[in-house]
This record gives C-alpha cells, sequence and structure tokens, in this order.
C-alpha cells in the first residue's frame, strides 16, 4: 500500500524552478540582510528626557517615547532586557550621542503603564476598507517556570483577546482593543469602531461579528 491512497494522482502541477542568472546581485543581496541602519531623529533627542511637571515627589528621568523606543527596539531584535540596555548603549557610544539609555528595571516597571502612541493616519481621511479579527493570547506567570523547572502541575492559565481593525489597502491598523476571554467578539465591536474617525465602505470580518449589534454599529457610522 503506498504512503498516501492518492499518491499517484496528486502531483497535478509541475514544480517552479527559480535559477539564479547573477550571481553578483543574488550574493549582495545576502549580505544587505545583515545590514543595520539606525538613526535618531532630532525631534526623538529633544523629547527623550521626561518634561517637567507641577506634581509632588521626585520627576521621571525617561520619557514614555524613550521607554518605547528602547522596547520596540528590544522587539525587533528579539533581546532581553538587560541586553537591549547593552545594545543601546553602544549604539549611542558609536554614534556620539549624549544620551543616557534606561536600566533594564525602568524598561521592565514602565513598559506596563506606556500609553498607545497617538495614532497618525498616512494619507487624508476618506473612505476606510476595515478587516476585523481577535486572536487569543496566553498569559504567563510562575507557574509555567515552575513546571518547567521543577516540573511541578502548573496553575490554570488565563488567557487574552486581542481584537485588531485593518485597513485593506495600507494594511495600516486601523483600531484595536485587549479585552479578557469571556469578552466575544461583538461585544468589542463597538468600542473598536469608536476609535475610527472616517466612514466605513466595505467590513470584513468572520461569522463571529455578524449580528444586529454589527448592523447597528455601522449603521452608526
Amino acid at each position: 500500500m503506498p504512503f498516501k491512497f492518492h499518491a499517484s494522482r496528486r502531483h497535478k502541477f509541475t514544480k517552479s524552478k527559480h535559477r539564479v542568472t547573477n550571481w553578483s546581485e543574488y550574493t549582495e543581496s545576502l549580505r544587505r540582510r545583515a545590514d543595520i541602519t539606525f538613526w535618531v531623529d532630532e525631534s526623538v533627542m529633544h523629547q527623550w528626557g521626561m518634561a517637567r511637571t507641577c506634581k509632588r515627589g521626585r520627576p521621571g528621568r525617561y520619557s514614555d517615547l524613550a521607554i518605547t523606543v528602547c522596547l520596540e527596539i528590544r522587539t525587533v531584535f528579539r533581546l532581553p532586557l538587560r541586553q537591549t540596555q547593552g545594545f543601546l548603549r553602544s549604539l549611542f557610544r558609536l554614534m556620539k550621542l549624549d544620551l543616557a539609555v534606561p536600566d533594564y528595571s525602568t524598561l521592565s516597571r514602565r513598559a506596563g503603564r506606556l500609553a498607545p502612541l497617538p495614532r497618525e493616519r498616512s494619507e487624508a481621511p476618506g473612505f476606510l476598507e476595515l478587516v476585523l479579527d481577535s486572536t487569543g493570547l496566553k498569559v504567563f506567570g510562575a507557574g509555567e517556570w515552575q513546571e518547567t523547572k521543577h516540573g511541578k502541575t502548573p496553575r490554570r492559565r488565563s488567557w487574552r483577546k486581542l481584537h485588531l481593525g485593518l485597513d485593506l489597502e495600507t494594511g495600516q491598523i486601523e483600531c484595536s482593543e485587549l479585552t479578557t476571554d469571556d469578552i466575544g467578539d461583538p461585544s468589542a465591536l463597538p468600542g473598536l469602531l469608536d476609535q475610527i474617525d472616517c466612514p466605513i465602505a466595505r467590513f470584513l470580518a468572520d461569522g463571529a461579528y455578524d449580528g444586529t449589534l454589527l448592523r447597528k454599529s455601522l449603521a452608526g457610522t
């Protein structure tokens, strides 16, 4: 018996073959994959420190923009917090920039309190083609480490749902919402649509969003 019952009839299309004809360009393209071009805009340099406030207590040293830049670089290069601090410190030293780098404890403490940056549309407001979907996120805790290290029975996992709305033309995220796992997709829809300030020409989503609430919310936009 063959490995698959229909194995003799599975190969209906010939596999396309791509041959490299210009090896110099191909080799140079592989080199450019590891190139790092890094620059700091003048506006970022001026907003790196925390602005003075009239509140009591010691003022902060780094602005939310500085923390966001550090965390984004950490995400891009997949670095732990300590390595992120060392990486940015060496970059600023090579670029001869007089900017202090937040330490890893500061990054960890302020990461959970960052407010999202204001969203700016890349083009003039017009009719939007919105694509909406949600995905589950598992929250790790001490139980995950105990299971890996000591083989103990982990506690029950907690989940969050991330709802995202994208512009079909540009791929830009137009709305987002993070809810608990007991919030259904239709219940999160009004809060997502409130974040959009332009008319919606077309709305694409799966059947979980279909219902009376969806039609009333779209009619209001």
